[in-house]
């Protein structure tokens, strides 16, 4: 490990101290059937189906330069709007027309929101508007709205890694046992928001510890489109770093397209790629940066399609592959193959109809083993493949 500060989701010890898709006959594979009402539905009717890739581009599509800005004015005001709607002695009608799922995607109508972050706000506004008169009563109503929100997309490694890191940072802490009701379930919402605002608050810690690793005339390939690595190039950018960026196109869903748009307005000399193209372009590339869906025991990543690949030609040709990620998408997984994973599944369209007798690969992701990364650049740190197992001991422990 080469740079560690505090882990975000552990309390200071003297804080605690103190305190596969059916196929029809004939079917052009498109997800324009895919309506926007479909982002907003309570149940997945196909579990295998990831929610997350078909309602990708339409929380997604359009990735606005200042969403920062407009993302903390909307949680100021969402907060205050939930404080009033929600409050702890708040009416009967309010308790009973309050669900998880509905908060979590109207948290995942902001753009900048990771799912994982979203689930976490839900839930914290389970706490906020519970009717429990006992501890017991909140963490068993805290434990089902969690199982709720993690079988909405049992694909998603982030959601359920994030509801499983909520309920061990909220409900940890031995000082609940001596208090009264009201105070403890205080400390809990106490907790609650503050562990959203340091999932919140991630993205900016990872992009400040990967600055020293970004030099002038450098040559950053970049794969799909991640949040955290577009805030990790728009800061090197602030710093008036001079690099240049290679997309690759990120076929089917085109993510490329989105972050070459987003790199063109901060002025960054931006290169798309085909996917196919990794392979001839490495020689001209000083680093790799990719995003991850989720980092699980074993150091590797799983992330999107193609991401694999693009690790192998870099680690073949001595090229430092960077993986941002925050602390809140470590899952307790260890894959041994690209097939022990559960499916995650997208639809695809070719532009023409595919015959019926055709098999179509609609797999959305890929898991790219820990020998062919070289760094992680967490919210707890910048570490090395091999640390991350101790990691994830110290955080769900």
């Amino acid at each position: 490990m080469w740079y560690r500060s505090s882990a975000s989701f552990i309390l200071d010890k003297r804080q605690l101290g103190n305190d596969t898709v059916p196929y029809p006959e004939s079917r052009p594979l498109s997800p324009s059937s895919t309506s926007s009402s479909t982002a907003m539905t309570t149940e997945n009717p196909d579990p295998k189906i990831s929610l997350y890739y078909q309602t990708r581009a339409a929380h997604h599509g359009v990735v606005t330069t200042d969403w920062l800005a407009q993302a903390e004015a909307a949680v100021t005001c969402h907060s205050d709007d939930a404080a009033s709607r929600n409050s702890i002695g708040g009416g009967e009608d309010s308790v009973k027309d309050f669900s998880v799922v509905d908060e979590f995607n109207n948290w995942r109508k902001q753009p900048d929101l990771a799912e994982a972050v979203a689930a976490i706000r839900a839930l914290a506004s389970v706490i906020r508007s519970s009717q429990a008169t006992t501890m017991m009563e909140l963490e068993i109503e805290l434990k089902k709205a969690a199982d709720s929100l993690k079988s909405w997309d049992t694909t998603s490694i982030s959601l359920t890694a994030g509801c499983d890191l909520f309920m061990r940072y909220v409900t940890r802490t031995s000082a609940l046992e001596y208090e009264d009701f009201n105070s403890a379930k205080s400390r809990l919402l106490e907790r609650a928001e503050r562990f959203g605002e340091l999932s919140y608050k991630a993205r900016r810690t990872i992009a400040m510890l990967t600055q020293d690793f970004i030099f002038d005339g450098c040559t950053i390939l970049v794969h799909g489109f991640s949040r955290v690595v577009l805030e990790v190039l728009r800061t090197a950018a602030q710093n008036r770093k001079l690099f240049r960026v290679f997309c690759t196109e990120g076929r089917p869903d085109r993510t490329g397209l989105r972050l070459s748009n987003e790199l063109s307005k901060l002025d960054v000399p931006v290169k798309l790629l085909l996917d196919s193209a990794v392979a001839y372009s490495m020689d001209e590339v000083d680093m790799v940066f990719v995003g991850a869906d989720g980092v699980v025991e074993s150091g590797g990543i799983i992330n999107m399609m193609g991401t694999y690949q693009t690790a192998l030609v870099a680690k073949s040709m001595n090229k430092p592959v960077y993986v941002a990620a925050e602390s809140y998408k470590f899952a307790r997984l260890y894959p041994l193959d690209q097939k022990d994973m559960v499916p995650a599944l997208r639809p695809i369209d070719f532009g023409v109809p595919i015959p019926s007798r055709v098999e179509v690969e609609t797999s959305a992701r890929d898991y790219t083993p820990p020998q062919y990364l070289t760094l992680l650049f967490t919210d707890l740190g910048v570490l090395t493949p091999s640390v991350v197992s101790d990691e994830l001991i110290q955080l769900y422990l």
